[in-house]
């Protein structure tokens, strides 16, 4: 009688303890790698991710090189009256008269293949002058809600000055100070007459100062249009 009595005790207290040890399965707590792990990121949204990366950085750059544009064309332009006309500039007959007052005199021209100028490039465009004391303007359109932008300066008179301050009548060691990133074309300084170009570095804009006698005697501005 002891000995069942002892068994059924032995059975009871098992039965007890596996059952204690199964809720303690179901309560586990996870460790941190199971509950914090971050998901899987697809294939697809790290393509996603890198051309919206890549298309951004784009972006930068142009809106840099095009900022770098503007700052360098502010060098391409004379001052008359506190008002800067710069290479580039979008104008009209309105905008001219108001910077400069009116034009002595205006010419136009289209070019077309037969004009014997040999100008293709600009075959279909319109030019137009405007002609000023010491002073000629050029413009040409951009084919663009008719605008016309100044494409061609042409200085002869003092009274127009660069940004850098030197105006024609200045010596060449003025203009030298001035502009010490330019370059005599005939490589050193001579009692012939030369020229001084001060150009962006892609050479398509152009600030020419013709010497004659040692002194500034005309400033061209000019963009070359393909």
């Amino acid at each position: 009688m002891k000995a069942l009595i002892k068994i059924t005790i032995v059975t009871s207290f098992s039965v007890l303890c596996l059952s204690a040890l199964g809720g303690c399965g179901k309560n586990r707590v996870k460790s941190p790698d199971e509950t914090t792990a971050p998901a899987k990121v697809s294939a697809s949204t790290e393509t996603e991710t890198t051309k919206a990366s890549s298309t951004a950085a784009q972006s930068t750059a142009i809106s840099d090189s095009e900022n770098a544009t503007k700052e360098s064309l502010k060098e391409l332009g004379f001052i008359y009256n506190g008002k800067t006309i710069t290479l580039l500039d979008f104008t009209d007959d309105q905008k001219m008269e108001a910077m400069l007052g009116k034009a002595e005199d205006t010419k136009t021209h289209t070019y077309s293949t037969s004009d014997g100028l040999n100008m293709d490039q600009l075959t279909g465009k319109t030019e137009k002058q405007y002609l000023y004391p010491g002073l000629v303007i050029k413009t040409i359109d951009a084919g663009e809600n008719n605008k016309s932008y100044i494409y061609q300066i042409e200085i002869t008179g003092s009274q127009y000055t660069t940004v850098r301050n030197v105006k024609v009548g200045d010596s060449f060691e003025t203009l030298k100070e001035a502009y010490p990133e330019g370059n005599l074309i005939g490589g050193e300084l001579s009692n012939e007459e030369d020229d001084f170009r001060f150009e962006e570095e892609d050479y398509a804009n152009v600030m020419n100062f013709h010497i004659k006698n040692k002194k500034v005697a005309s400033i061209q501005i000019y963009s070359l249009i393909d």
